[in-house]
């Protein structure tokens, strides 16, 4: 035996042919061994954001030719039909208005001074008037009570509790600004300080931000009651680092709605304790994640933009034909849904059952070129390991009508896109400010973006919302 524990030559001659045998099944066992490792590896270098579920922040400095799934030149450059513009227009009475006059003709040099004016050409320009703070002293009054010869005050207004303080309105602009618009606490003490020459400290912006969650409580409330009696609610969730530890961030959104949960468990847990999964019994549109499954008094519908990277992953690392025709299969559905007038609610029964057919042709063909693996003898403890384009076939076939439920029931979109938005909006968070401190913060910041992601898709202005919630009267979500 050689030095690197390989039998030479002359000592292969030496051996049985039993021994040989023995000799080629381990051999052959740990090349099929190497194989499935080196596969394994090759799919994990070959994953970036077009053809799989990673984020495009970890593309690294070289990125993907096309992150995007959108082929190019389905929508021309600038605006999109349908885009309402927003051209800054004149006013009819402007606040102030700046004549000036014309003293000398500009062709002969004639005196003008004394002529009245023909007509005006109108430029208008928009800009805000120096702001500064604005500070109001209460007072109440002392008196002396002739009755009992006792002192007797005035009462203060209940939010004026401290012998200064900050108004409702320098709150709300704090909370807006790091809470809407993520700037780190200490800018958002810089960005007030230069505006107003005031410097509320971080811990007023926190008070500030704890206020606006609070004041905000009634409306979150009714915000989960519209969720769990909508037809179809989108649901994700996504890491979260809380204090240097892995949290999880659940959302729930329609169009109109959106809710934030934290939570340190990802599954089933974090699911229930979000508070409205268990009482839903419309539409969830997902991912595959397992643990949304478990609630079985709902139906489920899976995002096909999932699948169209998972397909580009398979056609591209593995060759496999079958991938490219699904990838085309629901691409032309999506199309055709797109194009079917209203009223209609659903493609009609024949095209159901055309697109039905063709994609249990396309599975089946999946299947033909990936066959389950061979069980090991004795069998070990669990599932046999299967490659990615298994995998993804077993979802797709026992998935079926919740993968092409967006072609009968137009309610049901085609993708997860909008849960991944508004989680998109916390990872931004993040990325400018960086983890949150404590646990509390989060729930904070969940509850404020909740309320503040409803209001915008709702057509509030933001800012006015945040006001409302500290003057008493937040917004009534519909």
């Amino acid at each position: 035996m050689t030095e690197s524990g390989r039998l030479d030559y002359h000592q292969l001659e030496q051996l049985d042919k039993a021994s040989l045998i023995n000799l080629l099944v381990t051999l052959q066992e740990q090349v099929a061994a190497q194989g499935v490792l080196i596969q394994v590896l090759r799919d994990q270098l070959a994953k970036d954001s077009h053809n799989s579920s990673k984020p495009p922040s970890s593309d690294g400095l070289k990125k993907p030719r096309t992150s995007s799934l959108r082929q190019p030149g389905q929508r021309p450059l600038g605006g999109q039909p349908g885009h309402k513009g927003d051209t800054l227009q004149m006013v009819a009475e402007p606040d102030q208005v700046e004549r000036h006059a014309v003293t000398a003709c500009p062709h002969c040099q004639t005196d003008l001074s004394g002529l009245a004016a023909t007509g005006y050409e109108k430029r208008q320009v928009f800009d805000i008037p120096p702001v500064r703070v604005e500070v109001t002293e209460h007072q109440v009054e002392i008196k002396q009570c002739p009755g009992c010869g006792k002192e007797a005050k005035g009462v203060f207004p209940a939010p004026v509790s401290q012998p200064t303080q900050y108004g409702d309105r320098l709150q709300a602009q704090a909370s807006y600004l790091n809470s809407y618009h993520f700037i780190p606490l200490a800018r958002t003490e810089e960005l007030l300080t230069d505006f107003y020459g005031q410097a509320p400290s971080e811990a007023v912006i926190m008070a500030a931000n704890q206020q606006l969650a609070d004041a905000t409580a009634a409306s979150l409330a009714v915000i989960k009651q519209r969720l769990v009696a909508a037809e179809v609610v989108h649901f994700d969730e996504s890491g979260l680092r809380i204090a240097g530890k892995l949290n999880w961030l659940h959302v729930a959104g329609t169009p109109e709605l959106t809710y934030y949960h934290v939570d340190a468990q990802r599954g089933q847990n974090g699911m229930t304790a979000a508070g409205i999964l268990p009482d839903f019994q419309g539409n969830a549109v997902h991912d595959h994640w397992a643990s949304y499954l478990s609630f079985t008094q709902c139906a489920h519908s899976f995002c096909n933009a999932h699948h169209l990277r998972e397909l580009k992953f398979i056609h591209e690392q593995y060759q496999q034909p079958w991938a490219a025709d699904m990838t085309e299969l629901l691409l032309d559905i999506k199309a055709e849904v797109a194009a079917t007038p209203a009223p209609a609610m659903s493609l009609p029964a024949d095209r159901l059952l055309h697109y039905g057919a063709k994609y249990d042709t396309i599975v089946a063909h999946g299947f033909m070129a990936n066959p389950s693996p061979t069980v090991a003898s004795p069998p070990k403890q669990g599932r046999p390991k299967q490659s990615p384009p298994k995998n993804l076939l077993d979802r797709l076939h026992t998935h079926k009508v919740g993968v092409l439920a967006f072609m009968a029931d137009f309610r049901v979109p085609f993708d997860n896109n909008l849960a991944e938005r508004d989680v998109r909006m916390i990872k931004v968070k993040q990325k400018v400010s960086g983890s949150f401190r404590t646990q509390q913060g989060a729930k904070t910041f969940a509850s404020i973006r909740s309320y503040i992601s409803t209001a915008r898709k709702q057509g509030h202005n933001v800012i006015a919302a945040v006001h409302g919630a500290f003057a008493g009267l937040p917004f009534a979500p519909l």
